[in-house]
């Protein structure tokens, strides 16, 4: 059993007590014990009630639904597997093995053979036919190109660099020499607006830390964390309550199950045993010895004669059929037998000298 009572608070050497790890105090342990009776009493019935419908469904699954769902599979299997796998096998794998070599007769061969015999000359000639039209277009192409260089050269890139050289190059200097006197300036007003910056920042950051900051840190400091600590040790107690609730109820109604299975066992289940043993038993080995071992010999029995009859009278057709026919048509001409297993050659040449020295002797 699981106990209800907290262990006596620890004292120093001096006697006083000494505080709890968790926080708890007085009202904490005085509380607990109504609360977890209250709870045990309130869990009870209820975890009664889930072990009687968890035995109820293990009974039903095991009686009822493992045997249904055996069934249904077994169904399931002879109605649907078993003949999709009888026409994959021997219908659709060789329809898909016909049409398959069909394929390959009709349309594989021949494309490889137009492949090989037709379009390979025909591509190797093109190839070379367009490998000489590349050789005079690279021609043209690269005395194009050396003529265009050169006309570049002298009508782009020489003015482009005097230009660059006489003009270009005193115009930015002069314009670097503007924007560096520009860019003084701007680092003037640059530092006036950062300190003008700064300073409205500064006031609009203690405007808010004194009107939302603080306030607020207040409120979450000596009203919300009080509140949720109590809520926390009230929430931890109700749930302790509640584990410990469900667990001695849970032995309680192991407890209860298990006397109801002992008076099940002894009103049902053992006398319906002692009944089995000590009377359907020896009342069905003497039904079996004196009537169903009688009759299972005398049907054999009468098996056997019946199938000595059949034989005998199988016999005599027969012979009956074959003295007609012998009436009728007479003996059949027998041939004789030839031994296929004659020597010849050298073997029977040996043989008849070996008979001869023998009949000699």
């Amino acid at each position: 059993m699981v106990d209800l009572e907290k262990a006596p608070p620890a004292r120093s050497p001096e006697g006083e007590p000494v505080p709890r790890a968790d926080g708890e105090g007085c009202l904490v342990v005085a509380v607990r014990l109504p609360v977890r009776i209250v709870a045990l009493v309130l869990v009870l019935p209820v975890r009664m009630a889930w072990d009687a419908l968890v035995v109820a469904g293990r009974f039903l699954r095991d009686t009822v639904l493992r045997p249904v769902g055996r069934a249904l599979a077994w169904l399931g299997r002879a109605l649907f597997v078993w003949p999709l796998v009888g026409l994959w096998r021997y219908v659709v794998v060789p329809v898909a093995k016909g049409v398959g070599w069909l394929g390959k007769v009709l349309l594989v061969v021949p494309a490889v053979w137009v492949y090989r015999w037709v379009l390979t000359p025909v591509g190797r000639a093109l190839a070379w036919c367009c490998a000489g039209v590349g050789a005079v277009l690279t021609a043209l192409g690269r005395g194009l190109y050396a003529g265009l260089a050169w006309l570049a050269r002298y009508l782009v890139v020489v003015p482009a660099g005097w230009l660059y050289a006489w003009v270009l190059t005193p115009i930015g200097h002069l314009l670097a020499w503007c924007g560096r006197g520009l860019a003084r300036c701007g680092r003037g007003v640059h530092w006036c607006l950062n300190k003008v910056v700064t300073g409205i920042g500064a006031v609009l950051y203690w405007t808010l830390r004194i009107l939302l900051v603080l306030p607020a840190l207040a409120v979450w400091r000596w009203v919300l964390a009080p509140v949720g600590r109590a809520l926390a040790v009230v929430g931890r107690e109700l749930l302790d309550a509640l584990g410990h609730a469900w667990r001695i109820a849970g032995h309680l109604s192991r407890a209860v199950g298990r006397a109801l299975a002992a008076l099940f066992r002894w009103t049902v289940a053992e006398p319906a045993r002692w009944v089995y043993r000590s009377v359907l038993t020896p009342v069905g080995h003497a039904v079996r010895d004196t009537v169903l071992r009688p009759l299972a010999e005398a049907a054999r029995a009468a098996g056997r004669a019946g199938r000595q009859a059949l034989r005998s009278a199988r016999l005599s057709v027969r012979q009956a059929r074959a003295d007609l026919r012998r009436t009728l048509f007479g003996e059949p001409e027998r041939t004789p037998s030839v031994d296929r297993r004659e020597p010849s050659g050298a073997k029977a040449r040996t043989l008849g000298s070996s008979t001869t020295a023998l009949t000699k002797d």
